[in-house]
């Protein structure tokens, strides 16, 4: 039996254990103390056979195969020194697809990625067939592999460093929404960041499709190429495509050859701003080229309300909307946030550092952010280059958490003000995950007097 070795035990190292216990000689190793983990899950996995190690590294050399959990670079020495004598590298995703009998739908990008993959599960629900949605989500696609029939969808949200330890990975239906600057710190450069990006298409042939941001410049030059390549498909909020889904006189339409669908207006979204056109546009293509019935397509589409920590209304305090995008963990996130909100801001930004540049971002404020209240790592970078933009100085406030971000935020707002929380930055400075942040923004505003 061969050795493996998983590295890391958040949620995807716990799944990928159960999943592959019993296939191999499995152990699996993370930095953190053993009293950092439920020990309801410790006593689990060593019931499964698995060895667990804590703390100090094992020597990688002695494993077959190494597991790789999302947060883990494969570029650290751990796990070069396993390939250089010999052993393969799988992850999370490849492990997934490898163990399940579903066909999967896989939605990648800088952002978006949440909305969407959230919206075609709608969608594939609505039409009643069977349905996983899972991925960087929240659920490991391993911890619902084994449950899948050849009739279940995957709807799958995969990130870069999902990606970068595929091989064999073949959706049915992939997407990229866009590409734009992030994980810096982790590809090196944009180069290699987008190229990982492209894997979600890599392994696609001609009788699966491949559906594609046309309006945005990174995507729209890195199509598939070759005879078995998978159909492209675009979608474009600016133009009325020959192919594709887009937008025509405010509809939402999808044209496949002769055939041209309308869904519905622009009007009926419930989720706002133009970046959640392109969101319902791409959704639809994928649920549509899928094989998912138009009535339920159209179904969702007006129905569907958003996620949690994506551009969420929290409350209404004294005539102030407070609004919850900390799920805008990158500049161009952001950027959209400030698009989609129509009134005076007060932003709350900053957190984990990424080496995201932010000056678009600063140059997409328009007159419309009114004060920055600024936290985390990178807030003294964030307001050099505020100030270097001639954001005034007199305007910028630093704050020590967020409950410090949310008192400014309620002593300077006036009414018709919103304080937006949208950090264009990651939050692994002040906690575990942007959805820790978010709930303590939430958390904060609920305290506020009315």
């Amino acid at each position: 039996m061969k050795k493996a070795l998983i590295l890391g035990l958040g949620k995807s190292g716990f799944a990928a254990a159960r999943l592959v216990a019993g296939e191999y000689d499995l152990s699996a190793w993370d930095a953190k103390a053993e009293e950092n983990f439920p020990q309801s899950d410790i006593a689990e996995l060593r019931s499964l056979g698995v060895d667990l190690i804590f703390g100090e590294e094992p020597d990688s050399t002695l494993y077959d195969v190494i597991i790789m959990s999302p947060g883990i670079s494969p570029a650290i020495p751990l796990v070069q020194k396993a390939v250089a004598a010999g052993a393969s590298v799988t992850g999370e995703l490849e492990l997934a697809y490898t163990h399940c009998k579903g066909q999967f739908f896989a939605i990648t990008g800088t952002n978006g990625k949440t909305t969407t993959t959230a919206l075609v599960g709608e969608m594939v629900k609505a039409a009643d067939i069977p349905c996983e949605v899972v991925g960087n989500i929240g659920l490991p696609a391993t911890a619902r592999a084994k449950y899948a029939d050849e009739k279940t969808v995957m709807v799958t949200e995969v990130s870069s460093f999902q990606l970068e330890t595929t091989s064999t990975f073949a959706p049915k239906v992939s997407a990229c929404l866009n590409i734009t600057p992030d994980h810096l710190n982790r590809h090196g450069t944009f180069e290699e960041y987008a190229r990982v990006k492209t894997l979600v298409y890599k392994n696609q042939n001609s009788g699966n499709f491949y559906i594609y941001n046309f309006d945005e410049p990174e995507t729209a030059k890195r199509l598939p190429a070759g005879d078995n390549a998978p159909v492209a498909v675009p979608f474009s909020r600016k133009v009325k495509l020959e192919f594709g889904a887009f937008l025509k006189d405010d509809w939402l339409v999808i044209r496949d050859g002769e055939k041209e669908v309308l869904l519905c207006r622009t009007d009926e979204l419930l989720i706002p701003g133009k970046h959640n056109q392109e969101n319902a546009l791409a959704a639809a293509a994928i649920a549509y080229f899928g094989g998912i019935p138009v009535e339920a397509i159209i179904k969702a589409l007006k129905t569907f309300a958003g996620v949690a920590h994506r551009i969420e209304f929290i409350k209404e305090v004294k005539g102030v909307r407070y609004v919850n995008d900390s799920k805008g963990t990158n500049p161009d996130a952001s950027i959209k946030a400030i698009e989609a909100t129509n009134t005076p801001i007060l932003l709350i930004a900053g957190g984990y550092e990424k080496n995201s540049d932010f000056t678009e971002f600063i140059e997409n404020f328009n007159g419309k952010v009114k004060e920055l209240l600024l936290l985390g790592f990178t807030a003294p970078r964030f307001a050099k280059r505020a100030l270097e933009l001639g954001f005034p100085e007199e305007h910028m406030h630093f704050c020590k958490d967020m409950a410090d971000c949310v008192a400014t935020g309620y002593r300077l707002a006036q009414p018709g003000d919103t304080v937006l929380l949208s950090p264009a930055s990651a939050s692994w400075d002040m906690y575990k995950k942007f959805e820790d942040r978010g709930d303590d923004f939430r958390a904060r505003v609920l305290e506020l007097e009315e």
